[in-house]
């Protein structure tokens, strides 16, 4: 058994973004800077945007943090939204999902420039990847195609099973694996939690990709020998036995799978840190398409 270790690939692409940086700046060339946008006090979401701008800072990006209170009304947003769309310092930004619910999440992403999403979340980038045509590809699946990739797994001929259809993770991952492409030419199933005889699919699988949200979900019994495993759910469950609490699942029960897998993602460690690397890349993909 392998482990695709997402700490070691993450830190490998933001030393290579870091030396493409220096480049840059040895031209005199402007630096890509990536904004943020927060809105409340979410902290899940505070840890994950202060996160965003540390990885900034390591790999020699400008980046702007524009925190803004649970008040802040959905008119105020789109303002800001506005402004950043038109900065031209600003090679790309996020707003922080979940917004507080008196805000139309689809709304605010809909008024994101496309050629500054570099979520991936607007529909003209969503079109564009399901036609394989160049786009921003949300950090996530595109996380999961840099860790397949990195670790020569083969897909080409594969049966890959997707375990969830949401539009960040499922949807996009079952259309990047079909397309032409390294980590892809496979055939897809998409199963989601009103699929039946579901165990008969993930063992006909070669590669599982569970992004469910239910933890633990996945076991050992549902898997055959020599699968591939990325594991994208990450829960906390109540732990009185750690220091914090808690403990990090993931929607795979690591302990029955692994030993029959041939790869596997851990959680944490796995596709989480893929992602904020992946985020830093289109910011890079960004900039060089503005210029």
């Amino acid at each position: 058994m392998t482990i695709l270790d997402g700490n070691k690939i993450s830190k490998d692409i933001k030393d290579e973004i870091a030396e493409e940086v220096i480049q840059i700046k040895s031209k005199g060339e402007k630096v890509p800077h990536l904004a943020a946008v927060l809105v409340g006090t979410d902290g899940a979401s505070m840890t994950y945007v202060n996160s965003k701008v540390k990885d900034c800072e390591m790999v020699g990006f400008g980046s702007t943090l524009i925190d803004l209170p649970e008040e802040t009304t959905e008119e105020k947003l789109l303002e800001i939204i506005q402004d950043l769309n038109t900065n031209d310092d600003i090679d790309g930004f996020i707003v922080q999902l979940p917004l507080p619910k008196h805000i139309n999440e689809q709304k605010v992403l809909m008024a994101i420039n496309p050629d500054k999403d570099v979520d991936g979340f607007h529909p003209v980038n969503v079109g564009k990847m399901t036609l394989d045509l160049p786009a921003f590809i949300s950090a996530t699946p595109f996380g999961i195609l840099e860790l397949l990739e990195r670790y020569q797994i083969q897909t080409s001929g594969k049966h890959v099973v997707v375990i969830g259809r949401s539009h960040i993770v499922g949807r996009p991952m079952s259309i990047l694996m079909s397309q032409k492409r390294k980590a892809g030419n496979a055939t897809v199933t998409i199963a989601h939690s009103r699929t039946t005889n579901l165990e008969n699919l993930t063992r006909q699988a070669d590669i599982i990709i569970a992004a469910l949200g239910i933890p633990e979900f996945l076991t050992g019994d549902m898997v055959k020998d020599g699968v591939t495993i990325v594991d994208v759910g990450i829960t906390r469950i109540p732990d009185e036995t750690k220091k914090r609490g808690y403990r990090l699942a993931g929607d795979v029960h690591f302990e029955s799978v692994s030993p029959k897998a041939a790869y596997i993602t851990p959680v944490p460690g796995g596709v989480g840190p893929m992602t904020r690397a992946m985020l830093l890349k289109n910011t890079l993909l960004a900039r060089k398409r503005r210029n």
